[in-house]
């Protein structure tokens, strides 16, 4: 069934959204959920960490990873290599902590479907600062699907998907605000360096693709569908599903001349900031891809057929009917920005188009 939107409503959403994107936070922040070992004021002192989710017996683990320096992109010589993982040139990461392993629908359902506050409601639990300080990021959130979103592939303990880039970075900012912690997608290169955990090979386990099914999903073993989370092997630094199950966005707009600008030269924390709505960057290869697909290096770039067979009128700022195989993991910088570095560069993002449709009667 196709969904019509009244165009008045619509231009409301899209104002809000416009505002969610570039607003700073005028209050002080609410105090971060208790937790010990997700505080820490050096690298040093960085630890695996439960961030648990108020209302919910849901948590999220995060593993620290260290910061240093790779050269990122392919090899020329790496086989199935394209001419956008290139050249490779050197890149500096700052420390931070990343989600063992994507996001599931458990963790998010919690946000796009109010379960936490259906919970404390029933629980008759107080609401706290972190709630109150999260209200806004859910009067902005999805629309009810026009259908099962996980397209009988599985929910618990299974990947979310087919979400927008929009969609994933107003979760990280409903995430932030409601355990005081800040959190958003990884960039690009703190991807590939996460991803490779040190090495320096086509995979984080070598460069025998015959391995990969131990530490994959992918087209050969997959079923034709996305797996558990955490189910296969690790990469070195303990991150799970990074080949495979299923691509994972991240902050960057892919242009395939964005390593050339930095050649010959150390780069620290590249972004290439987002100011279109495509293309822009999934990472990992997925449970409907080939053994290349998979390499370390590879980069895909979002394209509008995404969401070909969306039936609403105008098209979802939330999700992408034909993007089955992108799902999406967290970071958390252990320095935070302040509120203008994040304006500046990590939050910065053009708002999503919405197309109003034309009265014929005017």
């Amino acid at each position: 069934m196709v969904q019509r939107y009244c165009p008045s409503a619509v231009v409301a959403a899209g104002a809000l959204l416009a505002m969610l994107e570039i607003m700073p936070l005028t209050a002080a922040p609410p105090q971060p959920i208790p937790g010990p070992d997700a505080a820490a004021a050096s690298e040093r002192e960085m630890k695996p960490y439960a961030e648990l989710l108020e209302h919910t017996d849901e948590k999220i683990e995060m593993l620290p990873i260290p910061g240093g320096k790779f050269l990122m992109g392919s090899p020329s010589g790496e086989k199935e290599r394209k001419a956008d993982e290139g050249p490779q040139h050197e890149v500096e990461i700052g420390p931070f902590w990343m989600a063992r392993c994507e996001i599931p629908w458990d963790v998010y359902e919690i946000w796009s479907a109010d379960l936490d506050i259906v919970r404390r409601k029933l629980a008759q639990e107080a609401e706290t600062e972190r709630d109150k300080a999260s209200e806004i990021f859910q009067i902005s959130q999805p629309t009810k699907p026009y259908t099962d979103m996980t397209f009988g592939m599985g929910k618990r303990g299974y990947p979310a998907i087919c979400m927008t880039q929009h969609s994933c970075r107003t979760f990280c900012k409903w995430l932030s605000a409601k355990t005081g912690r800040y959190y958003r997608l990884p960039t690009e290169a703190e991807w590939e360096y996460a991803c490779r955990a040190g090495t320096k090979t086509t995979y984080s386990f070598g460069d025998d693709a015959e391995k990969l099914g131990e530490y994959a999903w992918f087209y050969d073993n997959s079923n034709e569908k996305y797996q558990k989370i955490g189910k296969k092997k690790p990469n070195p630094w303990g991150l799970h599903d990074l080949h495979g199950n299923v691509a994972e966005w991240v902050l960057d707009q892919h242009t395939a001349d964005f390593y050339g600008k930095d050649a010959g030269k150390i780069v620290k924390d590249p972004l290439a900031i987002p100011l279109k709505e495509y293309g822009r960057v999934v990472r990992g290869g997925s449970w409907d891809g080939d053994a290349a697909a998979l390499r370390s290096a590879s980069r895909v770039a979002s394209i509008e057929d995404w969401k070909q067979q969306d039936p609403q009128i105008p098209q979802s700022i939330w999700y992408l009917t034909d993007a089955l195989n992108v799902g999406f993991r967290i970071v958390r910088p252990l320095k935070e920005p302040s509120e203008e570095e994040k304006a500046a560069k990590w939050d910065k993002s053009e708002p999503p188009q919405i197309d109003v449709p034309k009265d014929k009667n005017k």
